[in-house]
């Protein structure tokens, strides 16, 4: 993929001498942190975790259990989250050397951290790693790549100027049961594909257990409210959702550059993603997946659909939750276009029961499915095992054991990852036009290699959005 847009800073930065005051000094890594028989100081890549929501734990903690691996800061809005990740991590070594951060660009700043892991809301994506990206750290990075296409390319180009190694959250390339379906139908066994089935999650769903508080709240009301895609502005159920932010929560700084919004805990916590001002709903929270997934059978990492049309259900657009429900998008990917040998249709869909959950490739000669609890195919014999035959692999796809172990792995080695930047890119795209064809009502011709949305202004205005002064992303 060329590289993508131009300009400088992705936004302007305190000075360093500001961030590295607020930081105190560049920490040095204590010599005993490690014990006996862990890699000397210069063989650890040193690590900052911004965000501990919903992946940050996880990551963390993976990142925990590698000897050449060692996180030295953390950053959260929230001052709860960020000392229970601050304690996790104190735990695992034994010290108290890990510090902690509000501001993301103090963390950035500091000389002597090597990588970062972000997994904060889709919102915050774009502004975070681009400043990463600029002050040479590599990136380990939550999926969707960013809220808007706009937004992913500043990441790709950003990324690529910098030499940066990146790592998308699609893990389940680093899972066995993923690379075989990829390799059965990228080494033909079922043909040329003309279709392919994206099963993703329909509706809402509550994260954080925050909204059976609130329909108690809303049930002496005489409307019945069952769901916080039902509460609108100018309601009493309304009135009784917005409240003051807790005091541990920095919540202006916490939307950041989206347009601000009254405090409602039900759209906050993990729950952002049912708000289309913070995030993607279940069609971008999952296209990073299953979507991935879809494309790596098909060779299809540096390309996308030309044409897409997609449908959906929605609350109210100012309601609290207001994210699609359920929703159909139909994406044509030119043989000229992708050089391969037929057009493939792909069809992804969230709340649709005809559309199996996972990825399903239908060939001329048999089909492949694979979900995280299953996989079927129409050959029993590729069912069987973890890996195909070596006599079916004429085609080797990238292997990877671990997820995070892999962007170590290539954070020393700065050989690309099995999910580098640009390949999270193509894999969301799908997402982000199916979204703006249902919100503008019609289908979309998707320039591939210039990335433009042809003839269609209002679609157009789309890629992007907004942002709240005084951030900026140049």
């Amino acid at each position: 993929m060329k590289n993508l847009l131009s300009g400088s800073s992705p936004l302007a930065p305190l000075t360093r001498r500001d961030f590295l005051k607020a930081a105190g000094a560049a920490a040095i890594l204590p010599a005993g942190a490690w014990g006996a028989g862990r890699p000397s100081a210069s063989n650890r890549i040193t690590l900052g975790v911004i965000g501990w929501g919903m992946m940050g734990p996880a990551n963390t903690k993976a990142f925990l259990a590698e000897d050449d691996c060692q996180i030295v800061a953390a950053c959260d809005l929230h001052t709860g989250h960020l000392q229970a990740a601050v304690d996790t991590i104190n735990t695992r070594y034994g010290n108290q050397d890990c510090k902690a951060y509000r501001d993301y660009r103090e963390l950035l700043a500091r000389d002597d951290i090597d990588a970062i892991m972000i997994a904060v809301p889709d919102h915050w994506h774009a502004l975070v790693a681009t400043e990463a990206a600029r002050r040479k750290k590599d990136i380990y990075g939550e999926k969707p790549l960013a809220r808007t296409v706009h937004e992913q390319q500043a990441i790709v180009k950003a990324v690529q100027q910098n030499g940066i190694i990146w790592q998308a959250g699609s893990w389940q390339r680093s899972l066995p049961s993923f690379h075989k379906a990829a390799e059965i139908v990228r080494n033909g066994l079922i043909g040329n594909v003309v279709r392919v089935e994206v099963g993703l999650p329909g509706g809402h769903h509550d994260f954080p257990g925050t909204v059976p508080a609130l329909l108690a709240k809303l049930s002496s009301l005489p409307d019945k409210i069952t769901s916080p895609a039902q509460i609108v502005p100018g309601t009493p159920a309304w009135d009784l959702a917005v409240t003051e932010p807790p005091p541990e929560l920095d919540f202006d700084r916490w939307l950041g550059p989206s347009k601000s919004e009254p405090y409602i805990e039900a759209r906050v916590y993990q729950n952002w993603r049912w708000n289309y001002n913070t995030g993607g709903g279940q069609l971008l929270d999952w296209i990073g997946h299953h979507g991935d997934i879809a494309h790596w059978g098909l060779g299809f990492d540096q390309t996308g659909p030309s044409e897409i049309e997609g449908h959906g259900e929605f609350p109210a657009a100012n309601a609290v939750w207001n994210t699609a429900t359920t929703y159909m998008v139909e994406c044509k990917y030119r043989k000229e276009v992708t050089h391969y040998p037929v057009d493939v249709g792909i069809t992804i869909a969230g709340g649709h029961p005809a559309i199996m959950m996972g990825t399903k490739w239908i060939g001329t000669d048999g089909w492949v499915w694979v979900d995280r609890g299953g996989f079927d195919a129409s050959n029993p014999a590729w069912i069987k095992g973890d890996s195909l035959p070596d006599d079916l692999r004429k085609v080797k796809l990238y292997e990877s054991v671990e997820h995070r172990r892999n962007f170590l792995d290539s954070v020393k080695s700065r050989k690309p990852t099995i999910a580098p930047v640009e390949t999270a890119h193509h894999s969301t795209l799908p997402g982000h036009l199916g979204l703006i064809s249902m919100l503008v009502g019609r289908k979309l011709q998707w320039d591939v290699a210039q990335e433009k949305i042809l003839n269609d202004s209002a679609a157009s205005e789309l890629l992007s959005r907004p942002y709240r002064a005084p951030w900026q992303l140049s």
